[in-house]
């Protein structure tokens, strides 16, 4: 993807339309705090925190510069910004989106099998896939995927192409970390397929079967936090076809198999399954 020509001028056309902005340096960084910002010395606007009462005139503190302030962003201390960026970020949260960050073929491919369509923006590597609403970000929610929102900042890319869908259960879910399993009397599977009789989203057969089959690999092919993937696993597998009661024991099975196979016991296959549904409501 080619370097976009003048950064401050899509800049101000894109905090006109409510898309708050800040430049990138090299590397498609934030520029780093100034000297009166460093270490957080101005108390103001931590990178992990709400921005508060900082009012430094350069692009400091990283996502939390972002403005749609024309004002800020013809400013001399981002002039001088702005003459080394190489491109636009934008804050997706405060713009009330979020951006599936899509890092490969293979994490498109599980997206295609996974999330419900929405706008497409292409990158160097992969895709941007973007929702209408805000979220928690989180990196590394499965291999090549981030989720970009809250906090976070993206690159600036174009408007891409399809319609904008509203921000789906599956995402959400991929930012959900697993709770603490509670004491319960052990479950069967057919109690742990109960109340699903919402709108089925299966257009074929084979769309749950690939989603399913999509969900085993995803399992199967973890090197690390096993546990956090089959958590988030089943909350992706129940938010998308969990509602309708499509899912049956075999699916079910299918996927505490693949569980069990990287070393999980059946206890933990039930507890995780029992609280990606609470996380869920179902």
């Amino acid at each position: 993807m080619s370097q976009t020509p003048h950064p401050q001028r899509t800049a101000l056309s894109l905090a006109a339309s409510g898309v708050p902005v800040l430049p990138l340096r090299r590397g498609k960084v934030p520029f780093g705090n100034c000297t009166a910002c460093a270490d957080n010395a101005c108390g103001g606007r931590p990178i992990m925190k709400t921005p508060g009462p900082c009012r430094c005139a350069a692009p400091c503190h990283g996502w939390a510069a972002a403005t749609t302030d024309p004002a800020v962003i013809v400013a001399p201390a981002w002039a001088a910004a702005w003459r080394k960026a190489v491109c636009v970020g934008y804050h997706p949260g405060g713009a009330g989106l979020t951006v599936v960050d899509l890092d490969d073929a293979e994490a498109i491919a599980w997206a295609r099998a996974t999330l419900p369509a929405t706008r497409i923006v292409p990158t160097t590597r992969g895709e941007h896939w973007i929702y209408r609403g805000a979220m928690t970000s989180r990196n590394a929610v499965r291999p090549g995927v981030d989720v970009k929102s809250a906090m976070s900042y993206a690159r600036w890319l174009g408007y891409g192409s399809g319609t904008m869908a509203a921000l789906p259960d599956a995402v959400r879910a991929l930012a959900v970390k697993e709770p603490s399993p509670s004491r319960r009397a052990p479950q069967t599977l057919s109690g742990l397929l109960t109340g699903g009789q919402g709108e089925c989203p299966h257009r074929t057969p084979a769309f749950l079967e690939r989603g399913v089959a999509m969900a085993e690999q995803r399992i199967t092919e973890a090197s690390s936090a096993v546990h956090a993937t089959v958590y988030r696993t089943f909350l992706a597998v129940l938010s998308r076809h969990g509602r309708c009661g499509c899912l049956t024991d075999t699916h079910v099975t299918r996927l505490f198999t693949a569980a069990q196979a990287k070393g999980e016991t059946a206890r933990h296959c039930t507890d995780a399954w029992t609280n990606a549904r609470t996380a869920l409501g179902m």
